[in-house]
């Protein structure tokens, strides 16, 4: 597999989310859609680093910037990505904003937030 630096990086900004059972999932799952939806990154499938999926990774190589949208401090986004052999990401935990496991719950006041973290992550 070629790493990131060999590739030419041409492809979107792609937003891998946790997407777990956890109230904290929940936000990273919306939060990278509603990126998605204003223009600020394409949400990918974390599924498919873990499965290997050659398209997925493909694209992976390509992107511009790849960004792990963990929930919380398992880093199962970030642990996918390097396990598919990703190293050059950029992580962002919503943990790291103060939003805690099982206690927050998933409101559009929230994903704001998380939204706002990402975007001031990236800048």
């Amino acid at each position: 597999m070629a790493e990131k630096d060999e590739v030419c990086t041409t492809g979107p900004q792609l937003i891998f989310p946790c997407s777990g059972a956890a109230d904290v999932g929940a936000i990273a799952d919306q939060a990278a859609r509603k990126l998605t939806r204003d223009g600020g990154g394409k949400m990918f499938c974390t599924a498919g680093l873990g499965g290997k999926v050659e398209p997925i990774l493909k694209a992976t190589r390509s992107a511009s910037r790849i960004v792990a949208l963990d929930g919380c401090s398992l880093d199962c986004v970030k642990l996918s990505l390097e396990e598919a052999g990703f190293s050059d990401y950029v992580q962002v935990r919503l943990t790291d904003l103060g939003m805690e496991k099982g206690k927050t719950p998933v409101t559009e006041e929230n994903i704001a937030k998380a939204v706002g973290f990402v975007q001031e992550k990236l800048h």
